[in-house]
């Protein structure tokens, strides 16, 4: 080959070879088995980080949350409205992206010209992603008390279970949902935010596998009397000590609230479970968001510590976080996250 030949090919004939290596590089580093690459870099440091964003059930979380509702923000209801705003803000930020790593959802709709929300934050299904198990906890309070238990407890246990569960890979798609305006005087009306969400799910056709509502879950006591017993318990033996936690189901959720026992059960919680299937005439029963999930014919249940029927501070200006036993509180949610693992796992 002649110099002229030899210095055309370095100027063209190379350069350009160089480039189809680049390419060819580029389309293998990238494209290998019809996968990107890089995108699945990007999915593996997401599953990552949502690991790290992963935590175990703790009383110290429990303890926090339940201050910051009932303490940092207190009373939070229509009347309150910036308190309960800030309650929703509070929880959207703490399950949302840069903590729990959720994708955050609000359904809006407005009661007395005022714009409300309930909070919904999903975890996708994998195998079973159109079968929904939605854990649930209302955020508001009656007119006059802070909430600590009725229901900061439930909103402290929702998020430290979807702070358990951040990342992972159920069978069935998971939802956790904070529910505005349960309390009266929007109680079983059109207004409640988990009657609003359950006419919305069965107007879209969604298969609601379960739900599972939090109200009232931070009391316990081991004095003799200190669990008063429901008017018209028809023929079954309930315990006079509230000790316990329960699990509460109408008789066509029967087979819901025994699964949702063994799986509590399997956990070894040192806070025992009374399961029960009762008709909605006992008073309290029917009285959460449950309730509206009955309504629209899905399977629900309540876990409560019976509120009315063992804690002296239900309602009233003295529920404050000094009032929950926070260690049997937590013991209760580590059971409670063996109930949404089993639920989620078919």
């Amino acid at each position: 080959m002649d110099q002229g030949k030899i210095i055309r090919f370095c100027l063209v004939a190379l350069p350009g070879g160089i480039l189809l290596l680049g390419v060819a590089s580029v389309f293998v580093t990238h494209f290998v088995g019809g996968k990107d690459v890089e995108t699945e870099k990007a999915k593996a440091k997401q599953e990552q980080a949502a690991e790290i964003m992963r935590k175990p059930v703790t009383q110290e979380d429990l303890e926090k949350y339940v201050k910051t509702l009932a303490g940092d923000i207190g009373e939070r209801n229509m009347s309150n409205y910036k308190s309960l705003r800030a309650a929703a803000f509070w929880i959207e930020s703490t399950i949302g992206p840069s903590n729990m790593g959720y994708v955050v959802d609000r359904q809006n709709y407005e009661v007395d010209g005022q714009m409300v929300w309930n909070v919904v934050a999903e975890l996708p299904g994998s195998t079973h992603a159109n079968e929904i198990v939605i854990i649930g906890a209302h955020y508001d309070t009656v007119e006059g008390s802070p909430g600590a238990n009725d229901n900061g407890t439930g909103v402290a246990a929702l998020l430290s279970l979807a702070n358990a569960f951040s990342g992972s890979n159920p069978a069935r798609t998971l939802r956790f949902v904070a529910f505005v305006n349960e309390e009266p005087p929007h109680s079983h009306t059109e207004f409640m935010g988990s009657v609003v969400y359950a006419k919305y799910l069965e107007k879209q056709g969604v298969k609601v596998v379960a739900m599972v509502s939090l109200d009232t879950i931070g009391s316990f006591s081991n004095e003799p009397g200190s669990q008063k017993i429901p008017e018209g318990l028809p023929g079954e033996t309930f315990p006079s000590t509230g000790s316990f936690v329960a699990l509460v189901g109408n008789p066509e959720n029967e087979s819901l609230v025994e699964k949702v026992e063994k799986a509590y059960e399997s956990a070894g919680a040192k806070v025992p479970a009374l399961a029960v299937a009762l008709p909605e005439t006992i008073e309290g029963w029917g009285g959460s968001d449950h309730w509206s999930f009955w309504r629209s014919g899905y399977p629900a249940l309540m876990v409560t510590d019976t509120a009315p029927y063992r804690y002296p501070h239900y309602r009233q200006p003295s529920d404050t976080p000094e009032q929950i036993d926070f260690p049997r509180f937590t013991e209760v949610v580590k059971g409670l996250r063996a109930v949404v693992e089993s639920l989620a796992n078919p």
